[in-house]
Parts: structure tokens; sequence; C-alpha cells
């Protein structure tokens, strides 16, 4: 491999692409090109940019291009699982975007660019799993967010202009070190709790197991000696004895 070169990877040919169009459930048409070792964009798609779908996910990408701007129909965009570090600016002309899949790469805060806020009708966007520090506020921009994954990355802080979009069902930010969504650890149990009892005779146990029972039966029966039990005899002092007032006034009774 040349010095200062990334891997090749596959090569994509026209046919090979041609062949990968699929018809998605919802009628549009998909160009999967998913799990096919592509290192670089494969500039013969071009000559498919008519297409509304497009996966380029588990791949090597580390980069998307300009280009990408050709394919004006796209709805649903999947560049999931691939070494991407930045987006291009172009990526805010494909103004149908619904769909943009961007988990599981390289991507930092200084990677997305300000044109990201421009897709205006997307609806999903899943920026989980990258090296993010920070969100930038101006994503409050994108007000037909229904789905945003923030997922695994390093954020301590989640702007209020992203918390508070009007449509927004699932923000996930799990495992990012954010202070408002830390989990308290649970309590420490101090005491010993018996998990297993087993009885036995002593007959069957051994000397050094025979003594350590003892030992132990020793300290339990130190303990109770030690704590003080309630009294077997119940006192009621506020009480009568019974037939106490009968017996005292018998004689005054008897002679009336």
């Amino acid at each position: 491999m040349p010095k200062g070169k990334g891997p090749q990877g596959k090569r994509i040919t026209l046919k090979m692409a041609k062949n990968s169009i699929r018809v998605a459930f919802n009628g549009r048409r998909r160009l999967d090109l998913s799990k096919m070792g592509i290192a670089t964009f494969p500039k013969c798609i071009l000559e498919l940019a008519d297409v509304e779908e497009l996966d380029l996910s588990r791949n090597m990408l580390r980069k998307i291009p300009n280009i990408i701007e050709k394919f004006q129909n796209l709805m649903w965009l999947d560049l999931h699982s691939n070494q991407i570090d930045e987006l291009p600016a172009a990526i805010g002309t494909l103004q149908n975007l619904t769909f943009l899949n961007l988990c599981n790469n390289k991507l930092t805060t200084k990677g997305l660019p300000e044109e990201l806020t421009l897709l205006k009708n997307l609806r999903t966007l899943n920026l989980g799993l990258n090296c993010l520090e920070t969100i930038p506020t101006t994503l409050g921009a994108l007000r037909e967010l229904v789905e945003l994954g923030l997922f695994d990355n390093a954020l301590t802080i989640i702007p209020k202009s992203v918390k508070k979009l009007p449509k927004l069902e699932r923000l996930n930010v799990q495992r990012n070190p954010l202070p408002e969504f830390a989990e308290e650890e649970p309590p420490i149990d101090t005491i010993k709790r018996i998990e297993s009892l087993y009885l036995v005779q002593k007959k069957d146990l051994c000397g050094s197991c025979l003594q350590t029972c003892q030992g132990e039966r020793d300290e339990l029966k130190k303990l109770e000696d030690e704590t003080p039990g309630p009294s077997n005899k119940p006192s009621f002092p506020s009480l009568l004895t019974p037939n106490s007032s009968a017996r005292d006034n018998q004689e005054e009774w008897r002679i009336k």
C-alpha cells in the first residue's frame, strides 16, 4: 500500500451498481451498496442519482464528496458504520431528505457542517457512536425532527434548542457524561445476608468445619445474651385487677 494512502477497497462498476438497485416496501428505488468493502465514494453511481434511497453503510468510507448534491431525489440516506470524520457542506442541498443515519463513524463536532441545519424535512437523524463533544445549537432549526440519536458520544450538555424541538418524540442520549442524566449509585447493603442454608449433622463435618460452626454459634449466642429481649410477662399498670372494685365494695353492698 502506498505511503499516506488509505485502503483502496473494492471497485464498484456501473453494472454492479445497477444490479444493486432494489425496490423498497414503500415503492422507492433503493441503491444498496452496503457491506461492499468500499473505501472511496464510487463516482459511477452518479448515473443512478435519481434513486430515492441510498445505502452505503458498513463500508470503509472516510469522506463523502460534494457530488452527493447530485442525488436531489434522496429521501433516505444510510451511512452508518463507516469511518467518516466530516460531512460535506453539500449535504444541506438534499432538501427531500427525511432519514439520515450517521451512526458509528468518527464524526467530531467540527465535522458537522452548518449546512446540516438546512435539511428542513429531516425526521430522523442518528449521530450515535461518534466522537461528538458538543452539539451545535443550530440543530434546533430541524423542527421536523421526530427521532434524534446522540448516544455513545462525549456530550456533557444538550442545548435547550434541541431538547425543545416541537415534534421530537425520541431523544437517545445514553452513555454520555451528562450530569443531568447521571444515574445514582445503588445504596450499599452493609448487612450480611444468607443466600443459601445447608443443614448437616455434626458427624458429617470435618474437624475444622465443626470448629468454625461452633465458633459462629457461640458468637450468635453471645449476641443474643447482650441484646435485651422483650419481657415475657405483660404489664398493664393502669388497669385494675379483675373484681378488685367489687371486692373493695362488697361489704357496703351487703349492708344495703
